[in-house]
């Protein structure tokens, strides 16, 4: 069987599957080294590694051995898969098992290394170009080589699959421009020039809020208020800003003015009036910024466009995303071109390994013949030589040794690289 022909992948992921579904499959962290051994054990691969996301739980091995009902080596079948599905997740009934196995995506050998690159490269991702997969790959890698389940094809898949995602990461724009409405949101403020000292006012403690004002924290904001219906979110939020937290409904006697309003709650109708707002202001006039992060909008609606007011509110950070996110579509095809080239280039690289393996056993062939020529075959021969001349056959024998063991790689090399000129 050709090396990467053993290579084989098993997916499940947000393409095929609800997400709740794939988090099924997820191995806790604690038990993952064990039953990963178990698993490659039971089946006699050679090599494993696991990829486990909040989107994607994929399996990927070395093996010889022909899949359960397959009619090749390469197969991967729903039976196997069952199989695989059974061993590994006890707790799953036999519906469940039949549907994963039915629906999974299977990947073997060229295909294998192609779906891997594309996931790395962020091309088969929920969200196109977001490159944090890159390193939930390579962390997975690291993982399964020093749980001891990796072996040389699998490094050398995984140092040909970064470098192609790398290069993707480079040469397009695929992750150029931001595609979540939260980080689109943060550069537009960033770009209103805001001050580490400027006074934020977060209104609302849900996720949306907490993960804007940990960009705004990391980038050196100091000055947080929040406010929330329950204190106790609001004061949990607060600490890990190092603000204050007060309850909303105080937000009407705020008076200590401020300079941007993040707001995001679940309100059916404005929270920020414009009797609020002029509340808020605390008689400044200096120009003032609103991000409204909320479905249906918490800004009074003759506020986001009245004078002194910045606002940035989710229709336009909307339609920002949709313009971003059609352009890194735009890109897939230049990333695939990256892709191609570098399944092009592993061919030989793969090769010369395969056959660097197996020159392994040349030196110790060659010694062998040298100590039955000395020790069996010509041995009453070099009985009646002098020393000098035994010393001199020792030291041809030695050079003859040394370049006989480097002649036959030159050789496969030489070969090898006129093969792919072809």
């Amino acid at each position: 069987m050709e090396e990467l022909g053993k290579l084989k992948i098993i997916a499940f992921t947000h393409r095929d599957f609800k997400l709740d579904d794939v988090g099924k499959l997820v191995l806790a962290e604690e038990e993952r080294p064990a039953r990963l051994q178990e698993l490659k054990n039971r089946f006699g691969w050679s090599e494993l590694m696991m990829i486990a996301t909040c989107n994607r739980v994929e399996f990927i091995f070395v093996s010889e051995l022909p899949a359960l009902g397959a009619s090749n080596h390469a197969a991967i079948t729903p039976e196997s898969t069952a199989e695989i599905l059974q061993f590994l997740y006890p707790g799953l009934d036999g519906t469940e098992i039949a549907q994963f196995a039915e629906k999974a995506a299977t990947f073997a050998g060229v295909p294998a290394l192609v779906h891997l690159m594309k996931v790395s490269s962020s091309l088969d991702s929920l969200v196109v170009g977001e490159k944090e997969i890159l390193l939930q790959v390579r962390q997975s890698y690291e993982a399964a080589r020093g749980m001891g389940l990796t072996g040389d094809l699998l490094r050398l898949v995984m140092d040909r699959v970064v470098k192609a995602a790398k290069e993707v990461y480079t040469h397009t724009r695929i992750a150029e421009k931001p595609v979540s409405v939260v980080s689109v949101a943060y550069r537009l403020l960033k770009s209103q020039k805001t001050t580490p000292e400027a006074r934020i006012l977060l209104i609302g403690a849900g996720q949306t809020n907490k993960l804007f004002s940990k960009y705004l924290r990391k980038h050196g904001s100091t000055n947080f208020t929040v406010f929330n219906r329950t204190l106790s979110k609001a004061e949990e939020l607060a600490a890990e800003l190092g603000g204050t937290a007060l309850p909303l409904e105080q937000l009407t006697s705020y008076n200590k003015g401020f300079d941007v309003i993040i707001t995001c709650t679940g309100a059916a109708g404005p929270i920020i009036t414009p009797a609020i707002y002029q509340s808020l202001l605390a008689g400044e006039n200096s120009t003032k910024t609103i991000v409204d992060l909320a479905l249906p909008s918490d800004t009074a609606e003759e506020l986001r466009t009245a004078e002194g007011v910045q606002f940035i509110g989710m229709e336009h950070l909307q339609d920002i995303v949709r313009r971003n996110m059609n352009e890194r579509y735009l890109e897939l095809e230049a990333a695939e071109a990256i892709i191609d080239r570098n399944v092009q280039e592993f061919r030989p690289v793969l090769r010369q390994r395969q056959i660097e393996l197996a020159m392994r056993e040349v030196p110790h062939k060659i010694k062998e013949i040298r100590a039955s020529a000395l020790n069996n075959v010509f041995v009453e021969d070099i009985q009646q030589l002098d020393p000098n001349s035994r010393e001199v056959l020792e030291k041809v024998l030695n050079y003859m040794e040394k370049r006989y063991v480097s002649v036959p790689m030159v050789m496969a090399k030489d070969i090898l690289l006129s093969k792919s000129n072809y």
